[in-house]
């Protein structure tokens, strides 16, 4: 595996694998990589010759009082789990390169970033989708995975690149879950024990109301209330939101027709995850 930490080098081996007729598939991740991450680089590869992932814990992401310095970081282990999954190229690059002093540009989606996550952090969804530009055009992959845990940063790329005319073809990955059904994310490093337990109940009440839905629910108040009731019911627990929306607009629906998101956000003690179940009726 070449480790790559410049932009210059990166865009020139880039520019070698096209001029060879590669294709590169790319994995942007924030490191601390768990079995999620590696199950999406196993899908770029089946998508292209060249696998690229890059570590980069993008500080435009983050807002006031989160935990850009605590997230959770090994980049030893997390080159140990590259090569398992025989990464090519890991992209490592810094603050300094990717906003220099001078640096003023930002990319924006509109819309599709005013609801959910983007309701109680209003400038997360600017940074994600300027630092993905930015490492679109270091890596010019042909091919980008991401994962379907976070669903509405899926769709806004999915948005962005289609507007912006960038020929790079989206794919979304599933969600990993643990044994217990918890979706697996870096930040799971956080729980103590008994919030590990008390997490499971995203899942669960994603479950209850699929379940439901099968069984011809179709008010989103009906389930939405069931999905509340189910994780205030935990002691850690602190509900963020709880939405049923539609999948191209992200506006609230009420009604579950069609194809609708069922997201939620939710503090287990001072941890923040998201989960979420894609429905098609």
């Amino acid at each position: 595996m070449t480790i790559i930490e410049t932009i210059s080098e990166m865009q020139h081996y880039a520019d070698h694998w096209r001029q060879q007729g590669k294709t590169i598939g790319f994995v942007p991740t924030m490191g601390y990589l768990h079995e999620g991450h590696l199950s999406l680089m196993r899908l770029a590869k089946t998508r292209a010759d060249v696998l690229v992932v890059s570590i980069y814990v993008n500080p435009t992401q983050f807002g006031a009082n989160e935990d850009l310095d605590t997230y959770p970081r090994d980049l030893a282990r997390d080159q140990r789990l590259l090569e398992s999954v025989e990464c090519d190229v890991l992209f490592l690059p810094n603050d300094a390169i990717m906003y220099p002093p001078e640096y003023r540009t930002y990319v924006t989606v509109e819309e599709l970033t005013e609801n959910l996550c983007g309701t109680s952090r209003p400038r997360h969804f600017r940074g994600v989708t300027t630092i993905v530009t930015k490492l679109f055009h270091c890596v010019k992959p042909h091919v980008a995975v991401f994962g379907q845990k976070d669903a509405q940063q899926a769709l806004i790329i999915k948005r962005m690149t289609a507007d912006l005319n960038m020929d790079v073809e989206i794919i979304i990955g599933e969600i990993v879950r643990e044994a217990d059904g918890v979706a697996m994310s870096s930040r799971n490093v956080y729980l103590s024990p008994a919030e590990r337990e008390d997490a499971r109940v995203l899942s669960q009440s994603l479950q209850k109301a699929q379940e439901a839905i099968a069984q011809g629910e179709r008010s989103t108040a009906t389930l939405i209330e069931m999905i509340r009731t189910m994780i205030a019911q935990k002691p850690t627990t602190t509900i963020d939101y709880v939405s049923i929306v539609e999948t191209k607009t992200l506006h609230d629906v009420a009604q579950i027709e069609g194809e609708v998101l069922i997201a939620l956000a939710v503090f287990v003690g001072k941890t923040r995850l998201i989960d979420n179940a894609l429905i098609r009726v």
